[in-house]
């Protein structure tokens, strides 16, 4: 994943992104949660299926990092 992504804060306002293009995680995601599937998607926008996965297994490890803070009964 890590040899795939790319922060750059001149690229997308510092959003994550397909290492060597202008293509945003949240795109990819955005496209698969729309219904695009993993080939559709690389189609639209000309990454491979590897770059796909490899922006599910960020998002994965994103949430995987979330701590939840409960709000306190009222």
């Amino acid at each position: 994943m890590h040899e795939r992504i790319a922060i750059d804060l001149n690229i997308q306002h510092g959003k994550p992104i397909i290492k060597g293009t202008r293509v945003p995680i949240v795109r990819i995601l955005g496209g698969l949660s729309g219904g695009m599937s993993v080939e559709a998607v690389c189609r639209e926008y000309g990454v491979t299926p590897d770059d796909v996965h490899a922006a599910l297994q960020y998002a994965t490890e994103l949430i995987n990092l979330e701590e939840v803070h409960p709000l306190p009964a009222s």
